[in-house]
């Protein structure tokens, strides 16, 4: 199934009104995000495009955020080496033209592309990508989140403080458009990988202009460099301002690609899915991301189009190995067992979600039909239960409030189910909300004060590593994990070649995960957009690449 498909959403009779022509992704198979949108024509007066978003940014230094509402926004700003194709989803030219694996994909080389400036005047050139290079391999560790990894660490192994040896060697400077990446070893995924907004192009003039790795700002209660509040790259936008709930963004006239029919861009943060819909059905807001089943039928009944997303995300339930009873793999298989999958995905999923077996997403070909599987028995639950002398201690089982997210559309509902369930088969739920600002992520992922919770991961570029690597590849405060050989099977799988060794290499891993049971996979949601009338159409892209110069907004 290619990644890029449209897939029509249905909600009975009501579907009939979703407006779906012509709002589909704008670029061509040849070229990336901000080549291959045909120039846009004047318009009579400057052209405002306002998207709701669920949540505010953690920040806008693409190399220090995680989430995917700050990355929302940097792409736009700032530009990776590698673009996604919008059809098939494999590495594109961005601002790099060409690249060639050398010495058995120990060494990767870039043709840069020519007449490219930064926001800031100034050029883009092999230096400049050096120094964001080496800027990230070096990035220090007291500004560095506690929380998760970044998307640094999770690609090339480690920082350069880090006790593993990295695969980052170095990046060389060949000629002023030309640089070869070397690594300590083999990684197939690397350009797949570098197509992540994590991997955005700063200006080096900006980054020392605003003493990028040093925490001298505070913002929305978060400590933050003065770079992170001034973002420059070379992306069709240019940040304009960022306060409270709204970052605004003007077109950059100097940007080397199609010129965007809008000039100003304003992300407004609508936490609340009901919220989103209203402001969208009363035209205070031109789109909105994380449509909800129950904001659907108003849409359609309206008129509004609805933009789905093939699943490119996982949901999950973690399971904190490190705390209390959840040591014990019964007490593990207990819970999965506990859990009707198909009934949480009927009850609060958009059409299409599907049930997840495994990280790895199915469009990625890497599908293991003989897996380990705990399917719903509440009888085999109970039993395991006893079997592993659970005595009622309550179980902590954290979510989130005031956030919806492409793999968790509405979390108060999805744990209600969830503790419903478990709960009928003899366990003791104890609820744990924190609001996503406040930070849910610092809780779940940055200490190992929990057991239970719900989180998921959104991919960004085509390789299985980005799931299973990016969750397991090595130890973390989130789950309790520390197997040797889940993550040197992990690390084998990511330097092997593609083809069916390597296939059979995540295979192999999908089915050691789903029995030594770190976290329950739920579903591989769809996630889908909601456009006004007045927007010709978006660039949906299930791997969130929505660039967006390549907005199309009727004019008349």
């Amino acid at each position: 199934m290619s990644p890029a498909r449209r897939t029509v959403l249905k909600a009975g009779a009501a579907a009939a009104a979703v407006l779906l022509t012509g709002c589909t992704s704008g670029p061509s198979p040849t070229a990336s995000n901000g080549t291959s949108a045909p120039p846009s024509s004047p318009a009579t007066a400057p052209l405002r495009f306002t998207m709701g978003t669920a949540a505010s940014p953690a920040g806008l230094d693409a190399a220090l955020v995680v989430d995917t509402e700050s990355f929302r926004v940097t792409r736009q700003i700032l530009e990776p080496l590698i673009g996604v194709d919008p059809d098939t989803g494999v590495p594109a030219p961005r601002l790099a033209t060409t690249w060639e694996e050398l010495e058995n994909r120990r060494s990767y080389r870039f043709t840069l592309r020519s007449g490219v400036t930064f926001h800031d005047g100034t050029p883009f050139d092999a230096e400049a990508v050096r120094i964001n290079f080496e800027r990230w391999f070096n990035l220090p560790k007291k500004i560095r989140p506690a929380e998760g990894r970044l998307p640094f660490e999770a690609v090339f192994g480690g920082f350069a403080d880090s006790s593993a040896e990295p695969l980052y060697v170095d990046c060389k400077v060949l000629g002023p458009l030309e640089v070869q990446l070397d690594l300590n070893r083999p990684y197939t995924g690397l350009v797949a990988a570098l197509a992540s907004p994590a991997f955005g192009i700063s200006s080096p003039a900006a980054l020392a202009k605003g003493r990028a790795d040093e925490l001298t700002e505070e913002h929305n209660g978060t400590r933050i460099s003065s770079y992170a509040l001034h973002p420059v790259g070379t992306g069709p936008f240019k940040l304009e301002s960022w306060k409270g709930r709204t970052v605004v963004l003007s077109a950059f006239e100097g940007y080397w690609g199609a010129a965007s029919q809008v000039a100003t861009v304003e992300f407004t943060v609508l936490p609340h899915p009901a919220a989103r819909a209203r402001d969208l059905l009363a035209g205070e807001i031109d789109g909105y991301d994380l449509v909800t089943p129950g904001t659907y039928t108003d849409l359609a009944r309206n008129g509004m189009q609805v933009l789905p997303r093939d699943p490119f995300s996982v949901l999950y339930l973690g399971m904190n190995q490190a705390s209390g009873p959840l040591a014990d793999v019964r007490m593990r298989q207990a819970i999965a067992h506990a859990i009707d999958r198909g009934a949480l995905i009927d009850g609060f999923f958009l059409q299409g979600t599907r049930e997840a077996r495994q990280f790895i997403p199915p469009s990625l070909g890497v599908n293991n039909e003989q897996i380990t599987y705990y399917g719903y028995d509440p009888e085999q639950a109970r039993a395991l239960l006893k079997a592993a002398g659970y005595d009622g201690e309550p179980i902590t089982f954290h979510y989130p409030l005031n956030v919806t997210r492409a793999y968790l559309p509405t979390p108060e509902k999805v744990y209600a189910e969830l503790s419903r369930q478990l709960t009928a088969v003899g366990l003791t739920i104890k609820p744990m909300p924190v609001a996503w600002d406040d930070g849910y992520l610092s809780q779940i992922q940055g200490t190992e004060k929990h057991q239970l919770h719900l989180a998921g991961l959104s991919g960004s570029y085509r390789d299985p590593d980005q799931f299973v690597g990016a969750l397991f590849g090595a130890p973390s405060a989130e789950f309790g994990f520390n197997s040797a050989v889940v993550f040197s099977r992990i690390a084998r799988a990511r330097a092997l070649p593609n083809g069916p060794e390597r296939t059979q290499a995540y295979l192999d891993i999908n089915d050691l995960l789903a029995r030594r049971l770190p976290a329950l996979p739920l579903a591989f949601p769809i996630s889908a957009l909601a456009m006004g009338p007045q927007v010709e159409s978006y660039p949906a892209s299930p791997m969130l690449e929505e660039v967006l110069n390549l907005v199309r907004l009727r004019t008349s």
